[in-house]
């Protein structure tokens, strides 16, 4: 399952009434470091079916990045049971993200 893109018509439902754990990724598309995490999350999306994948683009979403204090991208938020339980900031390899799930 690749990643969902989340936006504030669907964060409620897709993150916050989530029975899985969430990964969520902030990013813009003008972002570098951004454009050298989106294979890695679509990977993890891709591998682990136990988890749900979000994509929020800072730029089209400020609310959202707003509301998770998002102060640079990309960053990396795991969420359980509607509450963050994890939040880096900065590119990271595939081993440090699921280490954070």
């Amino acid at each position: 399952m690749s990643a969902i893109n989340i936006n504030k018509n669907n964060f409620e439902n897709e993150v916050l009434n989530s029975d899985k754990t969430v990964l969520l990724d902030f990013w813009a598309s003008w972002c570098a470091p951004c454009r050298m995490v989106v294979p890695i999350v679509e990977e993890i999306a891709d591998d682990r079916r136990d988890i749900k994948v979000g994509k929020i683009n800072v730029d089209e979403e400020p609310e959202l990045a707003n509301k998770f204090n998002i102060m640079s991208i990309p960053t990396l938020v795991v969420m359980k049971n509607g509450k963050i339980v994890q939040q880096v900031s900065g590119a990271r390899p595939k081993k440090a993200i699921l280490e954070m799930l």
